[in-house]
C-alpha cells in the first residue's frame, strides 16, 4: 500500500540543494478558499508548512489573514524545462548578448515572470562549452542566489559534445559544472555524432556524483530511444527526457512500443505543449495520452520563453495545463497534475497537498472550479515557503451603454467579495 504520509524536503537532495533559506514566516491564515473537491476552507501556514486545514471560518489567526473567497487553492506548479540563459532574447537586434551580467539579468527576470504565473520551483537547462565555457552556468547560478526566498531555481548543465576528441573538453567541463553547482546532469544526445556514447557519458557523470539526469531529445528515432531507455533504467535519483515530440510522428505501433520501454525504465517525460524550445518547423507535442496509458510519468513544461525558438512564449504552467486539456483531451485535474504534482516529482521535490504537514507551496487562482481557473486564470496569489511572494490582480469592467438593458439579465461580473478586504479580482 503506498505511503500517503507527507514527505519532508531533503535539503541534501541534488535538485533541492541551496534551496531558499529565510527567517520563518509569521503564521498566515488563508480564509475561505475553495478546494478542487468543492470544500470552502481556512488554511493556516506556519513557517514553510501547512499547519492546519479547517472549514471556512474555523481557524484563528496568529498573524495576517488573507480573504480568498472566490479563489481556488491549488498546489503550486513547478517548471521542469526552462531556458533561462536564452530567455527574453527574441526582440533584440543581432545575436543575444552572452555577457554574464546580461545572462543573469535575463535568467532572473524570466524566473520572476514564471513565479508570477505560479511556479515556485524551476529547472533551467543551461548550455556549457564552446567559447563561453561555464560563464552562462555561473550567471544562472548567480540568478539562483538572487532568487532565494522567492523561488527555487536549479540548473541543468547541457554540453554540446561528449564523444571523440572534440568531446573530451566537453566531458571535463561537465564534471566541472557539477562541482560548480549544477544540480542536474543534462545534454542533447541527438546533436552528438555518437548519441549512445553521449548518453553513456552523461549517465556515468551522474552516477559519479549522485545527480539526476535530464536529457533533451526529440524521440523520433525509436532504436535510439530504446537504447536510451535501456541504459537509463534503474538509475537513481532518476532520468527525465523531453520534449519527445518526435514520438507523435512515429507509427502508432512503434510509438506504443517506445512508450512501454520508457515506462519500464521508470523514465519521466516532460512535454512542451506551448511549443518546442528549438527552432523547428514541426510544432508538435509528445503523444501525452499514449504515454500516460503506457504508464509513463508525464510532466509539462514551458520550454522557450520569448527567444528565437518561441518569440511569444509565456512561460505559464497554467497555459500548458490548459493546452493539455483543450488539445490533448486530458481531464483538467490530470492536466494540472502534469504541471504540479508530476512536475515537482520530476524535480525531486516533495509532494504538495492542501493538508496539514505538507509544504506551503500554493497557488490561489480566481475561480470556483479547476476548469474555470485554467480557462481564465487572470488573478493569482503565489505562496512559497509559507509566505506570499507574488500577486497578480485583474479587474474586468464593462461599460454600461444602456443601464436599463444591462440591469435586466443576471450578467456575470468579476469583482471583490461583498465584504471587501479581499486580495482583488
Amino acid at each position: 500500500m503506498p505511503d500517503s504520509r507527507p514527505r519532508r524536503p531533503d535539503d541534501s537532495a541534488p535538485d533541492s540543494a541551496e534551496a531558499a533559506t529565510t527567517d520563518p514566516a509569521p503564521a498566515l491564515v488563508l480564509s475561505g478558499a475553495r478546494l478542487t473537491d468543492g470544500r470552502a476552507v481556512d488554511v493556516r501556514l506556519s513557517g514553510s508548512r501547512i499547519e492546519a486545514v479547517g472549514t471556512a471560518g474555523s481557524l484563528t489567526a496568529r498573524g495576517p489573514r488573507i480573504d480568498l473567497r472566490g479563489y481556488l487553492l491549488l498546489p503550486a506548479p513547478a517548471e521542469p524545462h526552462a531556458h533561462g540563459d536564452t530567455a527574453l532574447t527574441a526582440d533584440g537586434v543581432g545575436p543575444a548578448s552572452d555577457h554574464p551580467e546580461d545572462i543573469q539579468r535575463r535568467a532572473t527576470e524570466a524566473a520572476l515572470l514564471q513565479l508570477g504565473h505560479g511556479a515556485t520551483a524551476l529547472r533551467a537547462h543551461v548550455r556549457i562549452g564552446d567559447v563561453p565555457g561555464l560563464a552562462a552556468l555561473e550567471a544562472v547560478l548567480q540568478a539562483r542566489r538572487a532568487l532565494r526566498g522567492l523561488a527555487d531555481l536549479t540548473a541543468v548543465a547541457v554540453p554540446r559534445l561528449l564523444t571523440g576528441i572534440a568531446g573530451a573538453d566537453g566531458l571535463a567541463m561537465l564534471r566541472d559544472a557539477v562541482k560548480m553547482g549544477a544540480t542536474v546532469v543534462g545534454g542533447c544526445p541527438d546533436l552528438d555524432p555518437d548519441p549512445t556514447g553521449y548518453t553513456a557519458a552523461v549517465l556515468e557523470v551522474a552516477a559519479e556524483h549522485g545527480r539526476p539526469v535530464d536529457l533533451h531529445t526529440d524521440g523520433d528515432d525509436p532504436a535510439r530511444l530504446a537504447r536510451l531507455a535501456a541504459m537509463a533504467g534503474g538509475l537513481r535519483p532518476g532520468v527525465t527526457l523531453g520534449p519527445c515530440a518526435g514520438l507523435a510522428h512515429l507509427p502508432l505501433e512503434t510509438a506504443s512500443r517506445a512508450a512501454d520501454q520508457l515506462a519500464a525504465a521508470g523514465v519521466t517525460v516532460v512535454c512542451l505543449p506551448q511549443g518546442s524550445c528549438t527552432v523547428s518547423e514541426r510544432r508538435t507535442t509528445a503523444p501525452v495520452r499514449l504515454l500516460r496509458s503506457a504508464g509513463v510519468r508525464v510532466a509539462a513544461g514551458s520550454g522557450a520563453l520569448r527567444d528565437t525558438a518561441n518569440p511569444v512564449g509565456r512561460g505559464d504552467p497554467l497555459e500548458a495545463a490548459y493546452l493539455l486539456a483543450s488539445q490533448h483531451g486530458l481531464r483538467p485535474e490530470h492536466a494540472y497534475a502534469a504541471v504540479s504534482t508530476t512536475a515537482r516529482a520530476a524535480l525531486g521535490l516533495p509532494d504538495v497537498r492542501v493538508e496539514a504537514g505538507f509544504p506551503a507551496e500554493l497557488l490561489a487562482v480566481r475561480g470556483e472550479q479547476l476548469s474555470a481557473a485554467l480557462s481564465l486564470a487572470y488573478s493569482r496569489i503565489v505562496i512559497h515557503r509559507g509566505r506570499i511572494v507574488a500577486r497578480t490582480s485583474a479587474v474586468r469592467e464593462y461599460c454600461d451603454s444602456d443601464p436599463d438593458a444591462i440591469a435586466g439579465p443576471d450578467l456575470p461580473r468579476q469583482g471583490r467579495p461583498d465584504s471587501g478586504g479581499g486580495p482583488g479580482s
